[in-house]
């Protein structure tokens, strides 16, 4: 009996991620195959009608298997693009998200010389302003190591390390010094809502960077709280948020004493940053 083709080994690994209802199966069986076969993922047609190695049919039978069991795909192959460039990803920090290059956006069109990310992850938000900004400077904290591990490798896989500072922090309890941009995605899901996600966060990404465990608004009010302390005089504080939170983290920041509290929002045109000022 011959091997399958690549082209029908997809199509049994969609069929077979589709009834474990995982979105859009297909393009994942594509990815998975590429990343089995060692070929990049817009040539996998150019392999499709070859019959499929048995190594790399038990490679790929092995990464549909945990797809299956929806361990996210970043973490499968060990990267996900954002803004343009590849971040190493793995179970010890959150997926970047396609909705939080409307943060990248908002940045870049500030002139900053200093900027601090709060909660930085996997570094994709501070690594990817630094090397969109080839004269900044930057510091990253996590209040996981594994985390600071993390963003330090992808700055050095994009260029930045020697503009770039990782540190293990609670929010700001080790930092130094005044910025001209403190960035954060912080977690903001609320406890009640993890009940709601895919099983992709829920099961497969640190909970810490989901969720406070409370109202989810708990990191925007200690952001909200002791950031000016850190701000150059005409520094700005972007923050993305869950997109009903707009109203709630607006007046957090308004009643700490921030002037030009704004909403930035998404190609959805969905509220998701929400950006502060100090009063003049």
């Amino acid at each position: 009996m011959s091997a399958p083709t690549a082209a029908q080994a997809m199509a049994a690994a969609a069929a077979r991620l589709r009834a474990a209802g995982v979105p859009d199966p297909a393009r994942d069986a594509r990815m998975l195959l590429a990343h089995a076969a060692s070929v990049d993922a817009a040539r996998v047609t150019l392999i499709a009608p070859e019959e499929i190695a048995p190594e790399i049919a038990e490679r790929f039978e092995n990464l549909v298997a945990l797809r299956a069991v929806r361990v996210p795909v970043s973490q499968l192959i060990g990267k996900r693009a954002f803004y343009g460039r590849d971040f190493q990803i793995s179970a010890d920090v959150l997926d970047p998200r396609p909705e939080t290059e409307t943060l990248i956006e908002r940045a870049l069109g500030t002139v900053f010389q200093r900027v601090l990310d709060l909660g930085t992850g996997s570094g994709c938000i501070l690594v990817t302003l630094l090397a969109e900004t080839p004269t900044a400077k930057g510091v990253g904290v996590d209040l996981s190591e594994a985390a600071c591990l993390q963003a330090s490798a992808n700055a050095v896989q994009h260029g930045v390390a020697s503009r770039a500072q990782i540190i293990a922090s609670d929010w700001f309890a080790a930092v130094e010094g005044r910025f001209d941009l403190i960035v954060s995605n912080p977690p903001y899901l609320a406890a009640d809502e993890m009940r709601d996600v895919a099983p992709e966060l829920a099961k497969h990404e640190p909970a810490m960077a989901l969720t406070d465990g409370g109202d989810g608004l708990s990191a925007y009010r200690i952001i909200a709280h002791e950031a000016q302390g850190y701000l150059t005089p005409d520094g700005q504080v972007m923050v993305e948020i869950g997109w009903q939170q707009g109203a709630d983290v607006q007046q957090i920041f308004t009643d700490a004493g921030w002037g030009q509290v704004s909403l930035a929002h998404d190609l959805d045109g969905r509220p998701r940053v929400v950006c502060a000022a100090m009063p003049a």
